[in-house]
């Protein structure tokens, strides 16, 4: 190994060592996650993963757990990061819990390519057959009530357990924009479909709060623009296309950019309704835009808009070859890169991500306080 090869690998060992102690009043016995592939930690595997086999091989997983567990990383993701931060153990997937011992530190009701709008509202629109899954964030919420009557059996008793549990309601809603867009939605098209989808966020988000949630964590989108199936799919002859400092598609980050300041302003007006809650925007934007700024300041030698795991293309993101399917190779150092299989990221990202909304000020207001 070279001697650079070295030093890369003990400066990313070293960072992903490195997080500071929790140093908070704020302490939480469970957390309670909804949500899509960026935190799904296994229900949509043990769900079948009929539009998604790979997802149960390596190299996914093999960075951290060194087989696959069902997550869409070589290892951990946002939500292991935050649950770790808090002294919990990993979140299981309600599939794998769902008719076993009462579990008290939490459970993960994400599902890979789960939307926030019904499957139904797919199926009207003709993209009802791209879903990867039926499991749509509605479906999320029954399985958590579905769950609660094992958790806690009085009113009482549910507002004392869930006073110090720690809801993520996302991130959710990026695939209602990524199907219909991957078959040639025009952008307008998206643009009308953010008040249904971010509506659908809302009353998820009323839901839990009627049923006894205190303080929620609501993630907007991550800059897709700079995502490598982006990339490849909506690749422009003009380089005016492209932001000129990290290479990213202007218009998909302002079309995300959009979303997350009309989801911002519908978390205000439930912070009017529910005054007693805690509501928190977490800003995966703002938390992920320093890596593509400045990426060697966060080790990514690997680059950051090219997949780590892909069958090549100037992204390295082939749809006939993608990340586990024949034709595909995985980077050595996943840790250098950012972007994992084109469409999700690398645990290192995730890490540096989940940092900065802990502990760097990009959830509002703040996780520790």
């Amino acid at each position: 190994m070279k001697t650079m090869e070295i030093l890369l690998v003990f400066f990313v060992l070293g960072c992903l060592a490195s997080d500071p102690v929790l140093s908070s009043p704020r302490r939480y016995e469970a957390i309670f996650n909804f949500g899509d592939s960026l935190s799904d930690t296994g229900n949509f595997l043990r769900s079948g993963a009929l539009a998604f086999p790979v997802i149960g091989k390596l190299p996914y997983g093999q960075t951290f757990f060194r087989h696959a567990t069902g997550r869409c990383s070589d290892g951990r993701l946002i939500v292991d990061f935050i649950a770790e931060a808090f002294g919990l153990p990993h979140l299981p997937p309600y599939l794998e819990v769902a008719k076993g011992p009462r579990v008290r530190t939490g459970v993960n009701f994400a599902v890979a390519g789960a939307t926030a709008l019904d499957a139904s509202f797919f199926y009207a629109q003709k993209v009802g057959p791209l879903l990867w899954t039926n499991d749509s964030l509605s479906v999320q919420l029954r399985w958590f009530q579905n769950l609660k009557s094992s958790i806690c059996t009085t009113k009482k008793d549910c507002g004392e357990y869930f006073k110090k549990s720690l809801f993520l309601v996302g991130e959710i809603g990026g695939n209602d924009y990524n199907y219909p867009s991957f078959v040639g939605g025009s952008i307008k098209q998206l643009r009308a479909l953010v008040p249904l989808v971010v509506g659908a966020i809302a009353r998820a988000v009323s839901m839990l709060i009627e049923e006894g949630a205190v303080d929620l964590v609501v993630p907007g989108n991550l800059p897709v623009g700079c995502s490598a199936v982006y990339l490849t799919l909506f690749r422009s002859p003009s380089g005016s296309a492209y932001d000129s400092r990290t290479g990213c598609l202007r218009a998909y980050n302002a079309f995300a950019k959009y979303h997350n300041n009309y989801l911002k302003q519908e978390l205000q007006n439930l912070r009017e309704q529910y005054p007693h809650a805690r509501i928190m925007y977490a800003d995966y934007y703002g938390a992920a835009k320093p890596m593509y700024h400045t990426p060697k300041h966060y080790g990514f030698y690997g680059g950051t808009l090219r997949a780590c795991c892909g069958g090549g293309g100037p992204y390295n993101f082939n749809n006939s070859a993608r990340c586990g399917h024949t034709g595909s190779t995985a980077c050595r150092y996943p840790s250098a890169s950012v972007n994992w299989d084109g469409i999700h990221l690398t645990e290192s990202a995730y890490h540096h991500i989940a940092k900065n909304l802990i502990y760097g000020g990009f959830i509002s207001p703040p996780l520790l306080s």
